[in-house]
């Protein structure tokens, strides 16, 4: 049964614990690049440094390029109403939140694939 994750660090450790890791890295990958906005994340990358580097793509996105931003999102496949939740009066927050909810949607399309 799929438990969804309560925060960032339980989503990564629970991708090492299941040897999903790498996985997860070439999804958000994949999706980044069908969106035409490439994150380029080596298999590498150690979670710690995963959470910065989309979160500052995501702050970016947000900043400077907002159309391209909401086709990430589409392409991703984030609920519209998570987004709708969330407290948009700082950026940087913001950022954090959204990059949690793309990694959970992430995290869900690698743990179903696996799975099923």
């Amino acid at each position: 049964m799929y438990v969804a994750p309560i925060n960032t660090e339980a989503l990564l450790q629970q991708a090492e614990n299941e040897e999903l890791y790498l996985k997860l890295i070439e999804q958000l990958n994949k999706d980044f690049n069908l969106a035409n906005e490439g994150i380029d994340l080596p298999i590498s990358t150690a979670p710690n440094e995963l959470k910065i580097q989309l979160q500052e793509k995501i702050y970016r996105l947000i900043q400077y390029k907002f159309a391209e931003y909401l086709n990430l999102l589409y392409i991703i496949d984030v609920p519209e109403e998570q987004i709708k939740q969330l407290d948009g009066s700082d950026i940087s927050e913001l950022s954090a939140q959204v990059a949690f909810l793309v990694l959970k949607r992430e995290w869900m399309k690698v743990w179903f694939r696996n799975r099923y």
